[in-house]
C-alpha cells in the first residue's frame, strides 16, 4: 500500500512540474473550490455531485488533485423494522428509545433486520480533468479512490481519534462523549449487514476505486452576466460505480448561480447557491448492498467568499460554505424502527449508525484558496454540526494546475 501511495505522489509531482513549465491559469473564475464531499461511509460508494460555482469554462484545460481525510465513528447498533402495519402504527406513537418491540421469529413478529458499526479514518484521492469544449461548454472527468485506515499520526493529524478526543477533553464537547475511548482509539471496524443479509466488511489499509464520473456543464450567455454580474451554470452528471459492493450507474442534474461584487482596495466578494439531484443505482450490474433505500440524494449548498488580490496578480480567498444533503433512508421508517445498542456503556450517540441515516447531512466548510498564474492551492475543514459522526471532522487539500490543450 505504501508503494502505491508513493507512486501516486511521484506521478503527481511530475505532472505539476510539467504543467507549470507549459502553461498558466487564467484569471480567477468565480469560486473554484475543492471537492468538499463528505467521507460518509455510504456516500463513498456512490457518485455524489460536486457543486460548480464557476462563472464560465476555464480558458485552459486543468487537472485537479484532491485529497481528503475524515473520521467516521458509529458504535455497533442493530435495527429491527416490523412488517406488521398494526405494530408499526403502535410504535409510531412511542419515542424511538422507548419502543417495546421484541423480535421472536419471522412467523410471530415478522421484521427486517440490519446492523452496522463504523470506526475508521476514510481517505479519498480524487483526480479530475476539466476539459474546455468551447466558451459555453465544459467536460469534467473524475476518478475517485479510497483508503480505509486507523488514522494514526502523522498522516491524520487533525482527523485522528487522538486529535478529536483531545479537542473534546480540552476545548469542547466533554470527555469522550461518544465512546471512542471505550471501544479503543486508532481502530478499524467497518462492518455493515443490510436488511437483505448482504454484508460489507473493510479492514485496515483496504484500498479500492470508487468509480468514474463524467459531468457536462453549460454556461449560458445572459445579459445579467454584464449588467448584474450574475452567472448561471447547469450540469448533467453520470457516474459509474466500480466497487464490488455497488457496481452500478448513477445519474443526476445540477443548477448553480453566482453573484460577483467588486469592492475597493482589490477586494472581491462572491455569493453562490447551488442545488443538485442524484438518482442512485439507476442501473445495477449485479446484486448490490443496500446503501440507503432513498433512491434520490438531493443537495443544497451556499457559499460566501471574499478575495484579496495582491500587487503581483495573485490572490487569497476565504470562503464559508453551508451544505445540506438529503437523508439516505426513507423518513417514515424512523417512525417505527427498534434500535438496540450499548447505551448503558457509553455516554451517547450509540444509535447514530442507524439513526443518522434518517437525518439530512448538514455541515459547514471553511475554505482557503491561494491562487497564482501557475496553480491554485486550496485547503478546507468540514465540521458536522448535527454530531452524527459521518464524518465527525474532515480536512482536505486540493491542487489545480493547467495542462496544455
Amino acid at each position: 500500500m505504501l508503494k502505491k501511495v508513493l507512486f501516486f505522489i511521484l506521478c503527481l509531482c511530475g505532472l505539476i512540474a510539467t504543467a507549470q513549465q507549459k502553461d498558466s491559469l487564467s484569471f480567477k473564475n468565480g469560486i473554484e473550490k475543492p471537492s468538499i464531499l463528505s467521507t460518509h461511509h455510504f456516500g463513498i460508494f456512490s457518485s455524489r455531485i460536486n457543486t460548480n460555482f464557476k462563472y464560465k469554462p476555464s480558458k485552459k484545460t486543468t487537472l485537479d488533485f484532491n485529497y481528503t481525510s475524515g473520521n467516521n465513528f458509529h458504535p455497533f447498533v442493530e435495527a429491527y423494522y416490523p412488517k406488521d402495519p398494526a405494530v408499526r402504527k403502535q410504535l409510531n406513537q412511542i419515542k424511538w428509545h422507548d419502543r417495546p418491540f421484541t423480535f421472536i421469529d419471522q412467523e410471530n413478529t415478522p421484521a427486517d433486520y440490519m446492523n452496522i458499526v463504523i470506526d475508521a479514518v476514510i481517505k479519498e484521492f480524487r483526480v479530475t480533468a476539466n476539459i474546455t469544449i468551447n466558451k459555453q461548454h465544459e467536460l469534467s472527468i473524475t476518478m475517485r479512490n479510497y483508503l480505509i485506515t486507523r488514522g494514526k499520526h502523522p498522516f491524520s493529524l487533525f482527523t485522528s481519534d487522538e486529535g478529536i478526543e483531545w479537542f473534546h477533553s480540552n476545548i469542547a464537547g466533554g470527555e469522550d462523549p461518544f465512546g471512542r475511548r471505550y471501544y479503543g482509539l486508532n481502530q478499524v471496524n467497518f462492518r455493515y449487514q443490510d436488511r437483505n443479509g448482504n454484508t460489507l466488511n473493510l479492514n485496515n489499509n483496504a484500498f479500492f476505486t470508487g468509480g468514474l464520473e463524467v459531468s457536462h456543464y453549460y454556461y449560458p450567455k445572459l445579459s445579467i452576466n454584464k449588467t448584474r454580474n450574475i452567472y448561471l451554470n447547469f450540469g448533467t452528471h453520470l457516474g459509474w460505480n466500480t466497487s464490488r459492493f455497488n457496481a452500478s450507474i448513477d445519474a443526476g442534474i445540477s443548477a448553480n448561480a453566482i453573484k460577483k461584487v467588486s469592492l475597493k482596495n482589490n477586494y472581491e466578494l462572491n455569493f453562490a447557491f447551488g442545488a443538485n439531484l442524484l438518482h442512485k443505482n439507476l442501473i445495477n450490474f449485479r446484486d448490490v448492498i443496500d446503501l440507503g433505500n432513498n433512491r434520490y440524494l438531493g443537495t443544497l449548498e451556499g457559499e460566501i467568499e471574499i478575495t484579496k488580490y495582491t500587487k503581483k496578480g495573485n490572490f487569497n480567498a476565504f470562503g464559508i460554505n453551508y451544505q445540506v444533503q438529503s437523508r439516505y433512508n426513507k423518513k417514515e421508517e424512523a417512525g417505527y424502527f427498534k434500535l438496540l445498542g450499548k447505551w448503558r456503556e457509553i455516554n451517547g450517540g450509540w444509535q447514530n449508525g442507524v439513526y443518522s441515516l434518517y437525518e439530512p447531512q448538514v455541515n459547514w466548510n471553511f475554505i482557503y484558496t491561494y491562487g497564482t498564474p501557475k496553480f491554485l492551492l486550496s485547503i478546507f475543514a468540514k465540521q458536522d454540526f448535527l454530531v452524527n459522526n459521518a464524518p465527525d471532522f474532515q480536512t482536505g487539500i486540493n491542487l489545480k494546475i493547467p495542462i496544455k490543450k
